[in-house]
């Protein structure tokens, strides 16, 4: 309790510096400075109580949820189901998935006097958190008031391990509080552990982002992007890219369209603010492109830079080849799951820690071409190019690329199921 108590009390003292960063990420985002009454516990719609509270964090994360959240929906139409984010294009995720099917509120920040606004509110039966969210002071405070507590998808990597290890105090009582930490894989289950887990608590459930499928909204959306573009030409698809990425696409394309000069690029940043900086560097190197939120199609540009909300998953479909941003540098990669459901060929660079297991299991399948470390920015850039230019003058060999890590995704599906089992368990317990 004195770890808490402590956490507690830098919370507060940090609270004008948390709010003065929301503001300041608000001058590229101004989603950011929007709905800042929430961020303090005061939900201001009408909602009702005595639901689940769901916290996804961001867009990732929604889409991971959503067949679990669907399936919950259908079981349970009598109860209120709480979507929480912490990002604004989390919430524009959740409000394009499920509309008014669910309530959906930002997760206020983890100090008492917010997060007891907020459970008071909404007075959940059940609360569930995902992956490695782990907020002390809420989930102390749902132990207090009797709510059950839910941890899904529970991940913990190597690089977790070594921070979390250092405030053992905090953590070790945090995960005791939850009902059921539902684990991704082994290796996190033996983490959790490690970390003070409880075997009777902890358990094995699978990783829901396995538990893709498309609907008709996504095939909706596929026929409506395949009209802007071209038929004829080859399409490499770099998705969700950070500062730095765009640099090594573009010098590995500039490589490529030297044997391949009809290749189109499909640019795609991670976060909004960073839309029209990229257009510019685009430019900047010479090239022509055109915006998807323009409208037009596509014609000789050689660049599509996908600058909406929500189209990503739709795009991997039309494109011949992918590579996940986020895994040139420290970010760690992002879910390569998505472009496998489609069965497209995938490459990514060396630092993939956030996906350690998934791509462990595609690579053991042959379901993915990972390049090694590189020391700097042009040798990651020939590399990329190298192994990209080999798959697009090889069809044979990105065909089986794809199908390889189609059959994993379909081969590890069901923990939405699982967690299903687990949450009608608690509910119950709570009848």
């Amino acid at each position: 309790m004195f770890a808490l108590l402590i956490y507690r009390l830098l919370f507060l003292l940090l609270l004008p510096l948390l709010i003065a960063a929301l503001l300041l990420r608000s001058r590229t985002n101004y989603q950011y400075r929007q709905r800042l009454a929430e961020r303090i516990g005061f939900i201001s719609k009408p909602v009702k109580k005595g639901g689940i509270i769901i916290h996804a964090a961001s867009v990732g994360e929604v889409i991971a949820l959503t067949p679990f959240v669907t399936q919950l929906l259908q079981s349970h139409p009598e109860l209120p189901i709480t979507l929480t984010t912490f990002t604004p294009t989390g919430s524009i995720q959740v409000q394009k998935t499920f509309g008014v099917k669910v309530q959906h509120s930002y997760l206020p920040l983890d100090l008492f006097p917010c997060t007891q606004l907020f459970l008071s509110r909404l007075q959940p039966k059940i609360m569930i958190f995902m992956e490695t969210e782990l907020w002390p002071n809420m989930i102390q405070q749902c132990a207090n008031k009797r709510i059950k507590l839910l941890l899904i998808n529970a991940r913990l990597s190597q690089n977790s391990i070594t921070r979390y290890q250092k405030l053992r105090p905090l953590i070790e009582p945090t995960l005791n509080c939850f009902n059921k930490i539902l684990c991704q894989s082994e290796e996190s289950f033996q983490r959790f552990l490690f970390l003070g887990g409880t075997r009777a608590r902890c358990e094995v459930s699978g990783n829901l982002k396995f538990d893709l499928c498309t609907n008709t909204s996504i095939n909706t959306k596929i026929v409506s992007l395949k009209k802007l573009l071209p038929e004829n030409r080859q399409i490499w698809l770099v998705a969700s890219t950070h500062d730095g990425d765009e640099n090594i696409a573009l010098a590995a394309f500039s490589q490529i369209k030297q044997k391949l000069p009809k290749l189109l690029l499909v640019l795609v940043p991670r976060h909004p603010e960073r839309f029209q900086l990229v257009a510019q560097l685009c430019q900047a190197k010479g090239f022509n492109l055109v915006k998807r939120s323009d409208n037009i199609p596509v014609i000789n540009q050689d660049i599509w830079l996908l600058d909406t909300l929500g189209e990503l998953m739709p795009a991997y479909a039309l494109a011949s080849i992918v590579t996940m941003g986020g895994s040139f540098s420290d970010i760690g990669g992002h879910n390569p799951l998505e472009p496998a459901l489609f069965k497209k060929p995938i490459v990514v660079g060396n630092d993939m820690s956030n996906f350690s297991e998934v791509l462990t299991q595609l690579q053991q399948q042959k379901g993915i071409v990972q390049l090694p470390s590189a020391s700097n920015a042009e040798e990651q850039s020939k590399m990329l190019s190298t192994a990209v230019l080999s798959l697009l003058q090889n069809s044979e060999q990105a065909i089986v690329l794809g199908l390889n890590a189609y059959q994993v995704v379909i081969e590890n599906q069901g923990a939405s199921k699982r967690t299903l089992a687990a949450v009608e368990g608690l509910l119950n317990e709570t009848s």
